[in-house]
């Protein structure tokens, strides 16, 4: 055998949204070795081992390697294999038949976290199918933030971690475990180590926070309350940026009434954050000149996220922190081709006003469809049935909230059609299941559409393992059956080439560049103020009661209050081995984190007679599971903190006791959503531990 060794530079993707500088060794076809590249943008040598993982899962005998169609009932595990232009015709004749029968809303297009292209080949789909429903996990990820940010003043206010900040705030983000958005450690180390403080506002007692300046270690569901305590602290001391209050917010004097009620006593009482610690923390952050907020996914998932995210951005703004370097800006993107171009948004003009969305009081802004509503169509017909579905780069029955829910309506489906690279327990619910490629496999490109101001390329290093093809391969496929050819592409790498043309380069030359980076200019607004109707930050929303919402942020309790029966108040964190249900039959990665761990404090392991390491049930008002007790004083005694996405993926994706038993989704509810994403609570949940021997 030819010996074709051959060192690449490319970047990760499908471990979070990627973006890890790494140079990749391949042998004969084989990725034999994973490191990061010294040079990376984003992460100047650092790799995670999700990311070095990878050769493991290019080469793993669980992959998904041929098309398969249901012969049996649906999740019984009875399946043929099946051709590619079997598998596609099928999934076309599934979502034709729906559409021909109750028009072409009633077929959903489904996305989980997007991963690369194939979120916005997917969009494209769907825009030219003719159905405006793509649903999305945005209700619980980016959507509340960037929206928010949209309202206020204009436009999504990113950390500007590349340049140097008096103070970088990590709220309810722990950048030690997850990639949050295009931020990586190592960027936070950089700047901690050229002399930026830290502050850390998050339940746990992490890595980060034991390094942090600042701790406030807020109970779940409470960082509205923290954050309007802050704004009452600097307003009365007259800590804010008078300039720019002046020039270029509006709604301030109603602020500084508003925020009078929530002083630091307050604050404290409903956070468990000691009051003096609200008050110097609020001073350190009105005096940092500048400061950064990078905030994390935590803040986005409960229904009130939206009055949370407006005292923060309120926060960046009376403080001068907002389009300055070092602080929160508006990422200037690369010239490449729009997204609404791409997607072909001049298809279905009336978008907004067909989706599910208008029949509940979401923001105008928000264009997927979150998952609650898509599932109320299937099984409710409210506002209209919805009868088929293509699903890719997603698993619902364990990323979205409610997870008999989410059977219930799978199974009640006309048509479901899911593409992924193993069988999963959503997959195992489907009638057509196509094999993905993943990453190193198709050429890429990365962090396009996100906002983040970069682009990244990601090109193809070694061949998809059987019949493995990319997602973006598949859309064009089922684009050219379902819609008009002349819409779509020879081939996949033409979408790539469309893509990049404006920006000068061609494939090729981008890949030696290796990413693109838009031309960033700050303070923007004072030539052509901010992008909202007053042409300032609204810190008073004039149209909040088209959102539901007040006209000023209000803080309300958690929408499941503890009591005698459920004492303990339930969160959860992503965990740095996984990417949400993803990779638990990736051996490597197994055995760093075997089993699914519950973080108790010692008092109250102590208290329900709970053994470190010994099995828990972790009951709610709307389910039971089971999961390992971790005794650790980084938790707050009244909190626990289980871990999101756990299936088992040796038990048999189609059997219920693979998801059922161990998935935090099995607590949650859809009963109270947010009512301008959608957003269920995935926090500050009321429960109650049982240990498992004593049942």
């Amino acid at each position: 055998m030819a010996n074709d060794m051959k060192w690449h530079k490319t970047h990760c993707s499908r471990m979070d949204h990627g973006g890890c500088a790494l140079h990749v060794k391949t042998r004969d076809g084989k990725i034999t070795n994973v490191t990061g590249d010294p040079d990376g943008v984003l992460n100047r040598g650092y790799s995670c081992a999700k990311g070095r993982a990878l050769a493991e899962i290019h080469e793993s005998p669980h992959r998904l390697k041929t098309p398969m169609i249901r012969t049996g009932p649906r999740g019984a595990s009875q399946w043929r294999k099946a051709t590619w232009p079997e598998a596609l015709d099928a999934t076309a004749r599934g979502l034709d038949q729906a559409r021909q029968a109750y028009g072409a809303r009633s077929v959903a297009f489904c996305q989980g976290m997007p991963k690369g292209l194939e979120h916005f080949a997917l969009i494209r789909l769907a825009n030219t199918f003719g159905s405006p429903n793509v649903v999305a996990v945005q209700d619980v990820c980016h959507a509340p933030r960037e929206l928010t940010g949209r309202h206020m003043c204009g436009f999504y206010p990113v950390a500007d971690v590349h340049r140097s900040s008096d103070l970088i705030v990590l709220w309810g983000s722990n950048t030690r475990a997850t990639n949050e958005e295009g931020i990586i450690n190592s960027q936070i180390t950089a700047r901690i180590r050229q002399g930026a403080h830290l502050m850390v506002i998050d339940p746990r007692k992490t890595a980060l926070a034991r390094q942090a300046d600042f701790h406030l270690q807020l109970r779940p569901g409470t960082d509205c309350a923290l954050a309007l305590g802050f704004l009452h602290v600097i307003i009365k001391e007259d800590l804010f940026d008078r300039h720019f209050v002046q020039n270029w917010c509006t709604g301030f004097d109603a602020l500084a009434a508003h925020v009078k009620a929530f002083d630091p006593q307050w604050a404290a009482s409903v956070t468990g954050v000691d009051k003096a610690q609200i008050i110097s923390a609020a001073r350190a952050y009105s005096r940092a000149k500048p400061a950064c907020t990078a905030w994390g996914n935590a803040i986005e998932q409960t229904p009130r996220a939206f009055d949370t995210i407006r005292c923060i951005v309120s926060l960046m703004a009376v403080c001068g922190n907002l389009d300055v370097p070092g602080g929160n800006i508006r990422a200037a993107e690369p010239r490449l081709l729009a997204p609404a171009k791409f997607v072909r948004a001049d298809l279905l003009p009336d978008k907004r006003a067909q989706c599910l969305n208008p029949a509940y009081p979401t923001s105008p802004m928000l264009m997927t469809v979150p998952p609650a509503f898509f599932r109320r169509a299937v099984i409710e017909h409210t506002p209209y049935p919805v009868r088929a579905a293509y699903m890719q780069c997603t698993n619902p029955m364990l990323s979205y909230a409610d997870s008999e829910m989410t059977r219930n309506a799978l199974l009640k489906l006309d048509f479901l059609a899911v593409a992924d690279v193993v069988m999963t327990p959503t997959a195992a619910l489907a009638d057509v299941v196509l094999p993905a490629a993943t990453a190193f496999e198709f050429n890429d490109i990365g962090h396009y559409g996100l906002g983040h101001g970069i682009v990244l390329a990601r090109p193809k290093l070694v061949d998809p393992p059987g019949q493995c093809r990319p997602d973006m391969a598949v859309i064009n496929d089922l684009g050219r059956r379902l819609t008009d050819p002349d819409l779509w592409f020879d081939n996949d790498q033409q979408i790539l080439e469309s893509l990049i043309a404006p920006s000068g380069h061609n494939w090729e030359s981008f890949v030696e560049t290796g990413f693109l980076a838009g031309e960033q200019k700050f303070r923007v607004y004072e030539k052509k103020g901010f992008s909202t109707r007053s042409g300032r930050v609204e810190l008073a929303m004039d149209n909040a009661e088209s959102l539901e919402a007040e006209a000023l942020p209000q803080y309300t309790p958690p929408v499941d209050p503890t009591d005698a029966n459920f004492p303990l108040l339930l969160t959860s964190a992503k965990s740095p081995n996984y990417l949400h249900s993803s990779y638990r039959w990736v051996k490597s990665l197994r055995r760093r984190e075997p089993v699914p761990k519950i973080q108790i404090h010692p008092d109250t392991a102590q208290a329900l007679g709970i053994a470190d390491g010994s099995q828990v049930r972790i009951e709610t008002r709307n389910g039971a599971i089971v999961q390992t007790a971790l005794v650790t004083p980084e938790i707050a005694p009244e909190v626990v903190c289980a871990v999101h996405g756990w299936w088992f993926f040796e038990s048999g994706a189609h059997r219920l006791k693979s998801w059922q038993s161990s998935n935090f989704n099995m607590l949650t509810s859809t009963e109270c959503l947010g009512s301008q994403f959608g957003t269920p609570a995935l926090r500050a949940i009321a429960c109650r531990l049982v240990p498992v021997s004593s049942l």
